[in-house]
């Protein structure tokens, strides 16, 4: 079973202590954030990894070891892993969510549905034809949520291989809003993933992703029951 830990920023305080369990490039990135909002996330994101793990492993939070490695440039800005834990972290919105599993890579993605934004127009860079073409052929109005769909199971398989900013999303082609979320080609690949829709919050769309031929069991969880860890 893939695990989901959900936190959500408007139920979930924010302890300033969090701080001192990051490591230095945990401190970098945080900084370098400037609306509260966006270092309230990514903080809480980090607490839930690091009490997830060290409730685990009986370590205290900031004792655990993260690697953020790039596989390209070996700088810090990769997928996060850690001895014995494969993980995945997305927020947005209200929400924060970690995927984990002990050994099978994971991709979580959530994203706001934003209605401001020209869905058409996203389009043109990281959707199919085809995918493109069912876009269009909905009501205007169904096309932010619709979108959002395709974007969180696309960022959720690029999450779990790695690929990340580097993969052409356009020619990773998923199944469309409406159908069972899965993977209909992606010739850059090659090895199993096993996609799913994931529920999350009013507002939201969310996709995991799995690097398995098994089918996958989700369980999610309440993040809160983690963060109140203290080895």
């Amino acid at each position: 079973m893939i695990e989901i830990w959900w936190a959500r920023l408007s139920t979930q305080s924010i302890d300033p202590a969090w701080v001192g369990d990051l490591d230095a490039v945990e401190r970098e990135r945080l900084a370098a954030y400037v609306r509260q909002e966006d270092k309230d996330r990514f903080l809480l994101g980090c607490t839930i990894v690091r009490r997830l793990l060290g409730r685990r492993q009986q370590l205290p939070p900031a004792s655990i070891r993260l690697d953020r490695r790039c596989g390209d440039c070996g700088r810090p800005h990769g997928k996060v892993r850690a001895e014995g834990a494969e993980l995945s972290i997305s927020h947005s919105g209200d929400l924060v969510g970690v995927a984990f599993h002990p050994g099978t890579p994971v991709g979580l993605d959530v994203e706001v549905v934003d209605t401001r934004l020209d869905p058409l127009d996203l389009a043109r860079v990281s959707l199919a034809p085809e995918e493109t073409e069912h876009l269009v052929r909905r009501d205007a109005a169904d096309r932010p949520a619709a979108f959002t769909t395709y974007w969180t199971r696309k960022e959720a398989v690029v999450k779990a291989t790695g690929d990340g900013i580097r993969a052409d999303l356009s020619k990773l082609v998923v199944s469309a809003p409406d159908q069972p979320a899965a993977v209909l080609q992606w010739p850059d690949h090659d090895g199993p993933v096993r996609l799913v829709d994931v529920d999350s919050a009013p507002g939201h769309r969310a996709a995991l992703a799995a690097l398995t031929e098994e089918p996958i069991e989700v369980g999610t969880f309440d993040a809160a029951d983690v963060l109140s860890f203290r080895s």
